[in-house]
């Protein structure tokens, strides 16, 4: 559509070119096609032309159209004299067989409630007076009015009553008539089955002109027009043609008696049974109609006041539902995914379950992403190994993931414990280190040996054979295995084969620590010194020396070299010069325990505290005091570090505030050293001298079970290591004193995708 120019009082045009009036039938013609045997159906929804682009450009109503976009518009005739029953009267102006009457209804109000009545009820027809109302007389197809009222208007609780006087024929032009600075009223309707398109315009003095649109060639039965124009191409003006009719007559406003009964239907309406209507019950409500609007509300004040409580809330239960609105599905959907994106996943959950266009919302895949983003979820789940998926609905693989991992974690704070798998191979040694990755783990003992173990099966895949002292360190990457020994060397494994692919000789004493990053590893030892080692080629290529005690811990992050000793201090290396960038004093006994993460260096001693480092200064940040002994061993993620301490308690802390977050104790606290932890984003796991394996919440730090409880516990049972991965756990168990056999134990609790 486009505006034509000039616009005097009365006197201005509007044009609807003939690409509008097919863009128009389009959007119509779903609707056509839902009609049978002439019968509007009951509400049904008018939200405007297919794309208010096409009607920006009319001159003087965007802003008319803007306001009406979201109000909805029907239209039924009303009863002729012919049809009203007899002895009825006729109203003032209207003719026994005179025009067919038309009547305009908008109501903002039941937008929201309406339209999922109108998405979702499936009926085709109408019953009751309204539908039989809806039927044009003659058989013609019904009429169905858009108003899009201009700056004269009426208010949009307003209806209107327009006498048209049927015209005998179409003709090929028309008068086209803009509105806007005349104050006058525009109203566009259309019919479905013969496909016009013309406008009532009212004047000054309250008679309505129709100009008459040329008659749009009728589409085929597939509903395509056998022509089609460019939405820019114009339709020629023919000879103006005009008609005055009768003056618009007021119909009553829209009640919310009539909102009930449209909503509800009319056989749905509740009423108060077994009880007659009062004799002066209509007289009292016609004595109401006739007040005006704010006596209306007078009356109503005062007639609250009299009511008693149970009255009230009979009103509050028949109003209330009437004018509830689904927010969510008016937004649009960006809107509404944003809107969504603040609730949590459970409630995400509970929200696809209220109707079908929110669980389409609730099961955005972006959504879900970024949902499986805050909990650490980094891959989506394959779709295609799932069998249970509904054919024609788009399921989330992120919101799949998210599920997969809520069920895993419950099964590790609530599911029952299935037996765990034991492997048995180092007979009646100390299992002193462990590795577990994917489903390969790697023990070490002090027998010589390490053992490579399937954690599906639970079988011994390889044994490696080769040192001549116990093994003491391990690192593990993929199918390669480093380990040192007590007999100064450190060997590289092939896990596979079970092939030792080099030996590193240059230790002069048994090489306590290491830490591998990429295709380099740093080994630490009793000898004091660190050395750094190319595990492809076998060589060593740098040796850093300056700590005067052995060396009992290392971290390497690929740039530089951390590590801990015996002689009290925590020394940062840059390797390749070789040189100590920082010596980090402060602690008062041997430092046993290290973690680096690039920027802060965190460093546990047997003097009972910990230390908090910045590594370019190397000034000491913060001194983590609480523990009551040597803090054997620590985990750092992010700003959350958790240290288990030989005082039998772990510890939470903010290494960037120094503030002890939580204290892991209480009624089932350990009963004895605390000898390995692990934690995630949910749970921490702790393993002690005690014969326990113990899970617990890290953001509160309650005590949730005991995943490991050995029976000799307490009498010598141990649990010396535990690794854990996102759904095993693998711990190295045993005694000093032979009441317990030496083995590993592998709990699962993965989820069945079936």
């Amino acid at each position: 559509m486009s505006g034509s120019g000039g616009a005097g009082p009365g006197g201005g045009k509007l044009d609807i070119n003939r690409a509008g009036v097919s863009e128009l039938q389009g959007a119509l013609s779903g609707v056509g096609r839902r009609r049978a045997r002439g019968i509007v159906r009951k509400r049904e929804e008018l939200k405007g032309f297919n794309s208010l682009d096409d009607l920006l450009h009319v001159k003087g109503i965007t802003t008319r159209i803007l306001e009406l976009n979201s109000q909805r518009m029907t239209c039924r005739r009303r009863p002729s004299s012919e049809d009203a029953p007899s002895g009825s009267p006729s109203q003032p102006g209207h003719n026994a067989q005179g025009p067919q009457v038309l009547a305009v209804e908008e109501n903002g109000a039941r937008a929201a409630w309406e339209s999922e009545e109108s998405d979702c009820s499936g009926v085709e027809g109408g019953s009751g007076p309204e539908s039989e109302g809806s039927r044009v007389q003659g058989g013609q197809e019904p009429v169905e009015l858009a108003s899009l009222a201009g700056h004269g208007g009426l208010e949009p609780t307003s209806s209107t009553v327009c006498g048209v006087q049927e015209e005998e024929e179409e003709e090929e032009g028309s008068c086209c008539s803009d509105e806007g600075e005349d104050g006058s009223d525009v109203y566009f309707y259309y019919t479905i089955g013969e496909r016009w398109i013309d406008y009532l315009e009212r004047t000054e003095e309250g008679s309505l002109i129709r100009h008459v649109r040329p008659k749009m060639k009728r589409k085929s039965e597939n509903g395509l027009d056998s022509r089609t124009l460019s939405p820019g191409k114009k339709l020629c003006k023919g000879s103006e043609s005009s008609r005055m009719l009768g003056p618009c007559i007021p119909s009553p406003t829209t009640t919310f008696g009539d909102l009930r009964n449209t909503k509800s239907g009319p056989g749905r309406r509740h009423r108060i049974p077994s009880i007659a209507p009062p004799p002066e019950l209509q007289d009292w409500l016609r004595t109401f109609q006739r007040w005006s609007g704010p006596e209306k509300l007078l009356a109503l004040d005062e007639l609250i006041d009299r009511c008693e409580p149970s009255q009230i809330k009979y009103m509050m239960q028949v109003i209330e539902p009437q004018f509830q609105r689904d927010f969510i599905s008016l937004l649009p959907k960006e809107l509404a995914l944003y809107v969504l994106s603040f609730l949590e996943p459970r409630d995400l959950l509970r929200a696809a379950q209220t109707c079908r266009y929110w669980r389409v919302l609730a099961e955005d895949n972006l959504l879900w992403r970024e949902k499986c983003r805050e909990e650490g979820i980094e891959e989506p789940l394959n779709l295609r190994k799932r069998r249970l998926l509904s054919p024609g609905f788009m399921y989330s693989p992120w919101k799949f993931a998210f599920m997969r991992q809520h069920k895993i974690d419950m099964n590790w704070r609530s599911g029952d414990l299935r037996a765990p798998k034991v492997l048995k191979g180092h007979d009646d040694h100390v299992i002193t280190c462990l590795q577990f990755c994917g489903s390969r783990v790697v023990s070490g003992s002090d027998d010589n040996t390490l053992k490579v173990w399937s954690a599906v099966t639970g079988e011994c895949v390889q044994t490696l054979v080769g040192h001549t002292g116990g093994v003491w360190s391990s690192q593990m990457r993929d199918n390669i295995v480093i380990s040192g020994s007590t007999d100064r060397t450190l060997k590289v494994w092939n896990a596979d084969t079970g092939e030792c692919v080099h030996t590193l000789y240059g230790h002069t004493s048994t090489v306590r620590c290491m830490h591998l990053h990429g295709s380099r590893v740093v080994s630490g030892s009793r000898d004091a010194t660190l050395r750094l080692w190319d595990i492809e080629t076998g060589q060593c290529l740098h040796v850093l020396m300056g700590h005067v005690a052995a060396v009992r811990c290392v971290q390497y992050d690929g740039h530089k070299v951390v590590s801990g000793a015996y002689d009290y201090t925590v020394k940062v290396w840059d390797p390749e010069s070789e040189t100590c960038v920082h010596t980090l004093q402060g602690h008062t006994n041997r430092v046993y325990s290290l973690q680096f993460d690039g920027t802060h260096i965190v460093s546990g001693s047997l003097d009972t505290s910990i230390r908090v480092w910045d590594m370019e200064s190397g000034n000491c940040l913060h001194t983590l005091m609480g523990h009551q002994s040597l803090t054997s061993g620590m985990e750092l993620r992010d700003n959350i570090l958790v240290s288990g301490n030989a005082d039998s308690t772990v510890k939470i802390w903010d290494i960037k505030t120094g503030q002890c977050l939580q204290t892991l104790q209480g009624p089932s606290k350990h009963q004895s050293a605390v000898t390995c932890l692990q934690f995630s984003s949910k749970f921490v796991v702790t393993s002690s001298d005690d014969g326990t394996v113990k899970l617990w919440d890290l953001k509160t730090g309650e005590f949730v079970r005991n995943l490991v409880a050995l029976e000799s516990g307490g009498s010598g049972g141990v649990v010396w290591r535990i690794r854990a991965s996102n759904t095993k756990l693998v711990c190295a168990v045993g005694s000093r004193n032979g009441t317990e056999e030496t083995k590993l134990l592998v709990l699962d609790f993965d989820v069945d995708l079936k």
